[in-house]
């Protein structure tokens, strides 16, 4: 690989999110002249099969040996998955491939992280190296490990005064006093999905069911009042918070589902306004985008310009961005602030392993 900085690179990310609506594949040419830019090349979401679908989703509450062994195997499906894509779209230039794997674990106040697909089974075959593991670093650091996709939005989206991604989790990242900080804002698709499930729908088509339905007001005001909403960052969710909080408190209430995800949304919606700068400049990804009912009250309780992208940049931001964390990793150069995580330090994240 040419690690000369105003040379191209060619990367392929992969990304698979907590909202398990698949595996997001792309392929990118970042080039640094003035400053860093990148162009889209290819890009494919991969549905999870049902047995995938049910792993990842109960994986949290297997055992360590249990996860050993699912990290290997998941590990041998991304190394298929790519060796697909590779042929799927004739890809012949390539320097690096980067791969955020799928998160297990995520505890970060017991300095613990896991995120599956880190096995070595992931470059078998390839020509060229692999960057896995980018997490567990900043833990170990004091960092929350999260979100690390604020790097990505400091070199490559810096037109805009904040970057809202909308996925199984909220998360922003924004600068502040000439820095840039990041966190999770609350659980999103991850929840209403789950209550979409009960209904027979596999989440709500552009917000159709909170739009017609009421919300709750006493679980509402429920929800506002957790710990976690009165803490500052840094500060970061996983899915443990949903088992220990937002589900139990939510099955408190006796409602059916439609009011259940109406409450949440309007929940997602008090949340995410409270932490958007006035007037500010937002670009926004994820899923939730499509989300036209949580969008629309955004837009109306909110003075941010919200600007909504192509469909590629919606969709595989993430898996861009981990592209370029491996490109500064492979380069040595800086990829985790600790501005964002609140780590002890600035650092180098992620673990290379190298073509067989």
């Amino acid at each position: 690989m040419n690690t000369n900085n105003s040379k191209a690179f060619y990367v392929i990310g992969l990304m698979s999110g907590t909202s398990l609506d698949g595996l997001d594949l792309c392929y990118v040419r970042f080039k640094k002249t003035t400053k860093w830019n990148f162009k889209l090349l290819e890009r494919k979401t991969v549905s999870y099969p049902a047995y995938w679908q049910e792993e990842l989703q109960l994986a949290h509450k297997q055992s360590k040996a249990y996860v050993a062994k699912l990290n290997k195997d998941y590990s041998d499906y991304l190394n298929q998955m790519i060796h697909l894509f590779i042929s799927d779209y004739k890809i012949e230039q390539l320097d690096l491939i980067a791969s955020h794997g799928h998160t297990i674990w995520h505890q970060p106040e017991q300095k613990f992280t896991k995120q599956i697909g880190d096995h070595p089974a992931i470059a078998n075959k390839l020509k060229v190296p692999v960057v896995v593991d980018f997490r567990s670093q900043d833990v170990a650091l004091g960092g929350q490990g999260a979100p690390l996709v604020p790097v990505g939005d400091e070199y490559l989206f810096e037109e805009y005064d904040a970057c809202l991604n909308l996925g199984g989790f909220a998360n922003i990242s924004m600068k502040k006093n000439h820095q840039r900080i990041a966190y999770d804002i609350c659980p999103f698709n991850k929840v209403i999905n789950h209550y979409a499930a009960q209904l027979g729908k596999d989440y709500d088509n552009q917000g159709k069911i909170a739009a017609a339905n009421q919300a709750n007001t006493a679980l509402l005001n429920a929800l506002n009042a957790l710990n976690f909403y009165q803490q500052d960052g840094p500060k970061s969710l996983g899915v443990e918070f949903l088992d220990q909080h937002i589900f139990p408190l939510m099955e408190k209430y006796s409602l059916p589902s439609e009011l259940k995800i109406a409450s949440f949304s309007a929940h997602v919606i008090q949340q995410i306004c409270k932490n958007l700068i006035p007037h500010s400049r937002v670009l926004i990804t994820g899923g939730g985008a499509y989300n036209n009912f949580i969008i629309n009250e955004i837009k109306k309780h909110s003075t941010a310009q919200l600007t909504l992208p192509s469909r590629d940049l919606i969709e595989f931001k993430e898996a861009i961005v981990f592209s370029f964390l491996g490109v500064l990793k492979y380069l040595g150069k800086t990829n985790v602030l600790k501005s964002v995580t609140g780590a002890s330090k600035n650092h180098i994240s992620g673990k290379i392993i190298l073509a067989d």
